[in-house]
């Protein structure tokens, strides 16, 4: 497997991911306040958003150099 055929590959895989989940969330912890001996945190919850389109647009790409890496356009004939 060469490098174009593993780029490929991820592609195809994020671009179903994208598709599947739409986006991913993470947490961030904030400092809080300290009353005595009682210490206190924040935690925030984000969400990043995933267009369809980036996950169309990989799976695309991912597509075309699959089947691009199979075929040699303007190099020479081999037997």
């Amino acid at each position: 497997m060469n490098l174009k055929s593993v780029l490929a590959t991820l592609l195809i895989v994020l671009g179903v991911v994208a598709f599947a989940y739409e986006g991913f969330s993470y947490t961030t912890r904030g400092e809080g306040m300290q009353l005595g001996p009682i210490h206190m945190t924040t935690e925030r919850s984000h969400r990043v958003p995933l267009s369809p389109l980036v996950g169309g647009l990989a799976l695309a790409g991912g597509i075309v150099l699959l089947v691009s890496d199979g075929k040699r356009l303007g190099g020479p004939a081999t037997s």
